[in-house]
């Protein structure tokens, strides 16, 4: 298999594979907050990252929902259909949180009525702006029909999200995705899931995520366990 390095990310490197439809994602120990502000090494964090994600997508693909996940191959391996990744950030929101709480001035915590969807305009030079709809249509990154299915499927992937995590005890306060054209021109989930891009609160209201390093809670790898070794509950 022929590994070029295609791309090093934060938390994954992508390399190429023998397949020209198909990369290879390798999770890293690699844990950062505040857009590679905060950076540190922790231990055993990409072995379960992509068994976390894996388990994700493996049951997402079993729901219909259409995603670039193939296969696990290893500890930190994982095969990946190859995407155009759409340069945003959907964000979905079930209760108030993090920057949504500092923006409105609003306590962490309180259950939104309805979920509500954001975009952020992937770009760490501009440090990955809030934008709206026409801002996504002005940079020419989607459609109105694009954005409508962002939506909408990002909405359906939080019903199935929110009842798994809900059957292990856990609130999924908010979360982000990353989409991206597959080879046919279809718009497919791409990326990860994971706590490093999602808020996780147990009943006590505990953060099982990438809080407890942004905000130093505690070990990220001892919380991060303890999400896996739950997720295998999940009907």
């Amino acid at each position: 298999m022929s590994n070029k390095l295609l791309y090093s990310g934060k938390a994954k490197d992508i390399f190429s594979t023998d397949d020209e439809q198909v990369i290879l994602a390798r999770y890293k120990d690699q844990a950062t907050a505040f857009n590679g502000v905060k950076k540190e090494q922790i231990a055993g964090k990409g072995v379960l990252n992509n068994q976390i994600s894996s388990f994700i997508f493996e049951k997402l693909n079993a729901a219909g929902v259409a995603t670039h996940f193939i296969e696990k191959v290893s500890d930190t391996d994982q095969l990946n259909k190859k995407v155009e990744i759409i340069p945003l950030e959907v964000v979905l929101r079930n209760y108030t949180a993090g920057s949504f709480s500092k923006r409105f001035g609003v306590e962490e915590g309180i259950a939104l009525e309805t979920p509500i969807v954001e975009f952020y305009y992937k770009n760490d030079d501009l440090d990955d702006p809030f934008i709206n709809d026409e801002h996504v249509k002005f940079l020419k990154i989607a459609s109105d029909e694009e954005i409508a299915f962002l939506k909408e499927e990002t909405r359906r992937i939080n019903e199935l999200l929110s009842d798994w995590f809900r059957q292990i005890g856990l609130k999924l306060i908010d979360f982000k995705l990353e989409f991206g054209f597959d080879k046919d021109g279809k718009i497919i989930l791409a990326d990860e899931f994971s706590p490093d891009n999602c808020r996780l609160w147990d009943a006590e209201g505990h953060h099982m995520d990438k809080d407890v390093f942004r905000r130093g809670l505690g070990e990220l790898t001892d919380v991060y366990q303890i999400v896996w070794e739950k997720l295998q509950a999940i009907k």
